[in-house]
Formats: structure tokens, C-alpha cells, sequence
């Protein structure tokens, strides 16, 4: 189930960055032979993951499934690495997190349009699209643009808050 859902947020990244073309790489013998329709998928449990990636992948023009044994896949050696860093023993409990999808993150349901009728980014993506600033903007208001704008990144139409390990959040469509 991890394989297929490894896979899925892959797929979905990729239809959200406008790809048409996509090699898909795993170490699952079992995920990518169900995929390429060489294998039965029995396990109910994994029926349903395969309906959504055979669903998702109708967003491409070409996508293609291949198998990298694990010993190739050295991005998978180093995830399992910092795994068996973790210090847990069968004596552990971990503390179970709830989680919930939203459409946008949960911050953006609370803002509102600001006094000049923009939303809350406008000005950031104002500057890192064009290094502009609002016509009324005093010096501090500049320096204060310019040093959250750092923060953020646009690619196409999307803008991205980068977190303090430079992993990218998404904020908003800025269309």
C-alpha cells in the first residue's frame, strides 16, 4: 500500500506541474507488474489503489511503469537509512497524528482581501514575478517585500512558501 501510495503522490505532482510524458521508477515488483497489467491484483486492499492510479494516469499522453531493484535505487537505500536512525524499539510508542485534506492550507481560509482589495501574497508575487512594488509603497515597506519574498518561490502559476528545510508548500494559484 505504501508503494501504490508513494506512486499516487508521485502521479499527482506531476499532473498539478502540467507533465504529459512519465517514466514511472519502482522497487516494488508486485506495484509496477499490476500496473503494466502483467499481474492479477487479488489483495482488496490494493484494488482500489490501482483504480486510482490507472485513473490519474489518464492526465498524461504517455506514462510508462518500470521495475529498478532495490539495490539500484539508491534514493530508496537513503530514505531507509534515516529510518533505521529513528530510535524505536518494540518498547516505543509513537503518538498516532491525525491528518485531514483541505483544498487550500488551513492558513488561507482565515485571510481575507487586505484594505487595498488584494489577497495577502499579492505584493510578494508582485515582486518575484516582475521586481515590482505596489505604487504606494514607502522604503520599509520595500525592504520588508523584498526580504519575504526570500521566502517564497512561484513555478508557473503556483506559489510556494519554502519551509526552513527548503521543502516547497503550496499556497496558492496565483491566476
Amino acid at each position: 500500500m505504501d508503494e501504490y501510495e508513494a506512486c499516487i503522490l508521485g502521479l499527482i505532482a506531476a499532473i498539478e506541474h502540467k507533465v504529459k510524458t512519465i517514466k514511472v521508477y519502482g522497487d516494488s515488483t508486485l506495484v509496477i507488474y499490476q500496473l503494466r497489467n502483467e499481474w492479477e491484483t487479488k489483495d482488496s486492499k490494493l484494488v482500489e489503489y490501482r483504480k486510482l492510479v490507472l485513473k490519474l494516469i489518464r492526465e498524461f499522453e504517455e506514462v510508462t511503469f518500470h521495475y529498478l531493484p532495490r539495490e539500484e535505487n539508491q534514493m530508496a537505500d537513503a530514505l531507509v537509512t534515516l529510518a533505521v536512525a529513528l530510535k524505536v524499539n518494540e518498547h516505543s510508542s509513537m503518538m498516532s497524528i491525525g491528518m485531514q485534506a483541505y483544498g487550500y492550507p488551513t492558513h488561507c481560509y482565515s485571510i481575507e482581501e487586505e484594505d487595498d482589495g488584494n489577497l495577502w501574497y499579492y505584493d510578494i508575487l508582485l515582486y518575484n514575478k516582475y521586481q515590482n512594488y505596489p505604487n504606494q509603497a514607502t522604503e520599509n515597506d520595500k525592504r520588508t517585500i523584498r526580504r519575504m519574498a526570500t521566502r517564497y518561490v512561484i513555478d508557473g502559476e503556483i506559489l510556494y512558501k519554502k519551509s526552513h528545510n527548503q521543502v516547497l508548500l503550496r499556497c496558492m494559484d496565483t491566476k
